[in-house]
């Protein structure tokens, strides 16, 4: 096949599926930035990823992402052990309140 058999057909095809012209590599740039936010939900990684100094710009990446997903399940620690069997089960650390610990973790 010649490259211009091969281009015409590429051109043919974009022709017919109009909504993939306007993909741009800033589109799968948001994309990835969504996709990460959702998977880690830890907004300073993906700020991180993208290379934002500031995350307002990092944030109008995530604007379609809805937030009222957030559901956790918390947990406070008193003792050394209490933390360690928290932190194992997959619990992160969010706070010191009165001389314990407060975890939470996505339910």
């Amino acid at each position: 096949m010649s490259i211009n058999l091969f281009m015409s057909f590429i051109f043919s095809f974009l022709r017919s599926y109009e909504r993939l012209l306007q993909i741009t590599f800033h589109t799968f740039r948001h994309w990835k930035a969504t996709m990460e936010y959702h998977k880690t939900r830890d907004i300073l990684h993906v700020m991180q990823m993208l290379g934002h100094r500031n995350i307002k710009n990092t944030l109008l990446y995530t604007q379609l992402v809805d937030f009222k997903d957030d559901e956790y399940v918390a947990r406070v620690a008193s003792s050394e052990k209490a933390v360690c069997e928290l932190v194992e089960a997959g619990f992160e650390y969010v706070c010191d309140h009165n001389g314990s610990k407060i975890f939470r973790k996505r339910k």
